[in-house]
């Protein structure tokens, strides 16, 4: 059985829904029977995936143009889903990775922190307290990524985000299930190597061997809803789960073994690490 959020006739709303991992999710929830509300910026690609997505079954299915870093305009698509009742599943799944880098200039920190990180909290804020009143099954979706738990060099703004994503989440998860009559859970979906419009966007015209497609990402995603996962570690087709759980568990490591930050990277840890990975 599906998670029961996942019921036909009921509205789901995906932010970051033009391309991608977000467009793969409407297209699932709409073949699940569900109303589908296709949040990202106004444009093409938009109205492209509003148009995919209804071509799949007798569901409705909205387009609404939304800068989700924006607190109003995520209020704003609240009030437009929410005129008859809260909805099943929200995905809270749009962020961009804009090239970021430590001593990058303050706008481009701005940009990738409102739609990663704030993009997330508006959401959040404007959808579960209805979602958790309604004594419904629902299910709030937030997309993070592995770079936000065992933050690579490079990219910092990008993995600030992500790591700040994983907190919200997890305070969420906390909140939901100590709610009385509560039937809304949370869950962190943890992509591994998808081929996406930011895989494109740093050049790879074609899917590498090593990525899943948003298709596949979605489908295993889908599955551990059913079984009730918070943390969705997704693999890929050149990451097992295992390796993700020890390159994770190494990470954790720097601290409790006082290593050098990021000592994955570092020179003098380098075998050390080489070791753990294949013990």
């Amino acid at each position: 059985m599906a998670h029961a959020a996942i019921s036909p006739g009921r509205d789901a709303v995906v932010t970051g829904a033009a391309s991608g991992i977000g467009r793969a999710a409407a297209r699932a929830f709409a073949r699940a029977g569900m109303n589908v509300w296709l949040a990202d910026l106004p444009g093409e690609a938009l109205e492209s995936a509003r148009a995919e997505v209804a071509a799949l079954a007798a569901v409705e299915v909205r387009a609404c143009p939304t800068d989700v870093g924006d607190a109003r305009a995520m209020e704003a698509l609240h009030e437009a889903v929410t005129r008859r009742g809260a909805p099943a599943v929200v995905m809270l799944n749009a962020g961009i990775e804009a090239g970021g880098r430590l001593f990058s200039d303050a706008a481009t920190w701005r940009r990738i922190l409102d739609t990663n990180l704030w993009g997330v909290i508006n959401g959040v804020q404007a959808f579960a307290p209805g979602m958790r009143a309604s004594g419904e099954p629902g299910a709030v979706i937030v997309t993070g990524s592995k770079q936000g738990i065992t933050t690579p060099p490079g990219n910092t703004p990008y993995n600030v985000s992500k790591a700040g994503v994983k907190v919200v989440a997890e305070a969420l998860a906390h909140e939901l299930r100590g709610q009385e009559g509560c039937r809304t859970s949370a869950h962190l979906l943890i992509p591994g190597f998808v081929y996406t419009g930011l895989t494109r966007a740093r050049g790879v015209a074609e899917q590498p061997a090593g990525a899943w497609s948003p298709d596949e990402t979605v489908a295993f995603m889908l599955e551990r809803l059913e079984r009730g996962d918070f943390y969705i570690l997704c693999p890929d087709n050149e990451t097992t789960t295992e390796q993700d759980r020890r390159r994770i568990a190494w990470a954790a490591g720097d601290i409790i073994e006082n290593r050098p930050a990021l000592s994955r990277w570092h020179p003098d840890h380098a075998a050390a690490f080489r070791a753990h990975m294949a013990d």
